[in-house]
């Protein structure tokens, strides 16, 4: 009798790769960032990665980072958290649930996570850690009995086959 495979990934890897595989998406060409949003029973309800909102011309909008704000992408991307609420296929079930994100989300987003009730953020990179936005939303989480963790995947590469046998 055959026994089954040891190696297979933890929940935490697997959800963060969907995140991860998710952020390829994003056309931002400085930062690409995923979510996934899971339910308690471990079934993902939404993903996203940040980008233009829908009928917003991704040729047409800046991606610069720098200048006048209305000149660069941040009075127009949707983050990855936001779209990946917004994608959510069963609303009700976002009370309680975990997001899995590849950066530690802004205060924005930390509104909007702490409103429509989600109670973990699994987050890969703090890069941000001390600015302002990232200390507010850290300063709302813990106000709101958000928790928050930190990821270090057991698996550091993920690697898919996309050709069929």
């Amino acid at each position: 009798m055959q026994k089954k495979r040891t190696d297979y990934i933890s929940w935490d890897d697997y959800f963060m790769g969907v995140a991860q595989l998710s952020a390829h998406r994003s056309k931002d060409p400085s930062t690409q960032v995923g979510a996934c949003i899971v339910n308690s029973k471990k079934r993902i309800i939404g993903i996203g990665y940040n980008g233009f909102p829908a009928g917003c011309s991704d040729d047409t909008l800046p991606w610069d980072r720098e200048g006048d704000y209305l000149d660069t992408k941040y009075p127009y991307v949707c983050h990855a958290e936001m779209n990946a609420i917004t994608n959510s296929s069963n609303k009700p079930e976002l009370d309680g649930a975990s997001i899995y994100i590849s950066l530690f989300p802004c205060n924005d987003c930390a509104k909007l996570i702490i409103q429509v009730g989600i109670k973990e953020i699994v987050f890969l990179s703090d890069k941000y850690n001390g600015d302002d936005i990232f200390v507010a939303a850290r300063r709302m989480f813990e106000m709101a009995g958000v928790s928050c963790r930190q990821l270090n995947p057991a698996r550091k590469h993920i690697s898919l086959d996309l050709e069929v046998d």
